[in-house]
């Protein structure tokens, strides 16, 4: 479903990746870790086309993106939905017409039917039932995350990217938000892409945990290896232990 050959990019004289390799097969669950500043969500922006790399190649059911145009790019697109760090919604728009916004925009023209249809499905399946017509203002913080969540799979994507889905949630709200996660996945047999620094999240939502670090993967293990793993660098994040060197006194 997905493949990224080789990728590099650089933002001036900022190399963030480096010859990054990595396959995710469909309906795989793939947990992508690392330390913050250290390219994880620059890869997922490669992955959408948001990003062109400055070298390699990245893949979407066998097509390269790379040299798409954005004719070909909306073509891809229509294949994805995104779940954003902060959820991203219209702050003007109600919840209903934030979480309608992909199916408003799609080239098919959905009825008006239709459209209350899915969205109240979309709603109903992260447990938001009867919100249509709040404001993203009277919404906590672990709801706007679940109305992002379902503009996301209101046209039904065959892959979902999630960009720091927990972050800023407190643990009960953050797990809450992993099971949904994993409802939506296991639900649509999607290819979910979640790219987290929280630990406890990449071991329930991930069939694999890929660990970026110094500009490339260097970690590729099914959570119980991964978290069992004595390797020294992926120790020290797992146990969230500074490298002596840093270390401020």
């Amino acid at each position: 479903m997905i493949e990224v050959r080789q990728l590099s990019k650089a933002f001036g004289a900022q190399k963030v990746l480096a010859d990054v390799n990595l396959r995710i097969e469909s309906g795989e669950s793939v947990a992508i870790i690392g330390r913050s500043g250290g390219g994880k969500s620059v890869l997922l922006k490669h992955i959408i086309a948001l990003l062109q790399p400055d070298a390699g190649d990245v893949l979407i059911d066998g097509e390269s993106i790379v040299r798409m145009n954005e004719r070909q790019l909306l073509r891809i697109r229509e294949k994805f939905g995104m779940v954003f760090q902060g959820a991203a919604l219209f702050d003007s728009m109600s919840v209903a017409e934030n979480v309608a916004f992909p199916l408003v925009r799609k080239k098919k023209k959905y009825t008006a039917g239709e459209i209350e249809k899915r969205v109240a499905q979309a709603l109903e399946m992260v447990d938001l039932p009867g919100t249509q017509k709040k404001n993203p203002a009277e919404l906590s913080g672990g709801m706007r995350k679940r109305v992002g969540l379902a503009r996301a799979i209101v046209y039904e994507p065959q892959i979902l990217l999630y960009d720091e889905p927990t972050t800023g949630l407190d643990p009960i709200v953050s797990d809450s938000i992993d099971k949904l996660i994993i409802r939506v996945r296991d639900h649509f047999k999607v290819t979910s892409v979640v790219v987290t620094h929280d630990m406890r999240s990449a071991r329930r939502v991930g069939n694999r945990v890929l660990m970026l670090h110094e500009k490339k993967i260097y970690a590729n293990a099914a959570p119980e290896e991964f978290f069992a793993s004595q390797d020294p660098i992926v120790r020290q994040f797992i146990d969230g232990v500074a490298d002596p060197q840093e270390a401020i006194f």
